[in-house]
């Protein structure tokens, strides 16, 4: 696995990709967002390791710069802010995961590798994903409902498609966070929540049918029903 660690901070970066290689991985270090663009250019790359805090461009700038160019490299946030809106900025701007400093470093190693696991598997699926009159195109990620173009962010998207693979099933809050965002369920953010209230806004709320329905002391469940 070759991981590309970007941290302005040199003594934590050193650490970082030493233990790694204690893991067989390998990492290579970039100071900054200028460093970090040049040498995703320059050779492929597995995994980021993504600090927010860095000079001239921030983290989450440069994470959708990443996800831009690269729709499909996992990007794993690294930082000292833990709190829900700075772990909402980081999801907003394509991160795939979110881990807070200080950390245990085989913590960061299975995230890493669960990271890796998920983008590695890519059954075929049908291009478009549908129910009632919503579809959400795998291919351009693009939505809609009956005749109108719904504008979702990368995450409300990735929110949406794992509601429309698992229709008709009930699902945890555990199950979404571990699934969407790829976190060990914190009880203590609400983070599943608020997207689902967002998504609810784009695609349920003008619309006669509902989509999302809340299941009392479990979590929700994605079915067509009438209002």
């Amino acid at each position: 696995m070759r991981i590309l660690i970007v941290e302005d901070e040199w003594e934590v970066a050193t650490l970082i990709k030493t233990g790694l290689e204690e893991y067989d991985f390998v990492a290579v270090i970039a100071g900054d967002a200028k460093e970090a663009q040049q040498k995703l250019a320059e050779s492929e790359f597995d995994i980021v390791i993504l600090d927010v805090n860095l000079p001239v461009i921030s983290g989450f700038d440069l994470c959708r710069m990443i996800r831009n160019r690269f729709e499909n490299l996992p990007i794993l946030m690294l930082t000292a802010f833990g709190s829900t809106d700075s772990k909402l900025d980081g999801f907003d701007a394509g991160a795939d995961d979110y881990l807070v400093k200080p950390f245990e470093f085989r913590e960061l190693v299975a995230r890493l590798r669960a990271l890796t696991r998920r983008n590695s598997a890519h059954p075929a699926e049908p291009a478009i994903l549908r129910i009632a009159d919503l579809e959400l195109n795998q291919q351009s990620k693009t939505v809609k409902r009956g005749n109108q173009k719904l504008s979702l962010t990368a995450r409300e998207l990735a929110l949406l498609e794992f509601f429309l693979k698992n229709q008709n099933k009930a699902l945890s809050r555990n199950e979404i966070i571990e699934q969407v965002w790829d976190l060990n369920f914190d009880t203590g953010t609400n983070v599943v929540d608020v997207y689902v209230n967002y998504l609810r806004k784009k695609i349920d709320k003008d619309f006669p049918v509902k989509l999302i329905h809340t299941l009392s002391g479990i979590g929700y469940i994605m079915q067509a029903t009438d209002d």
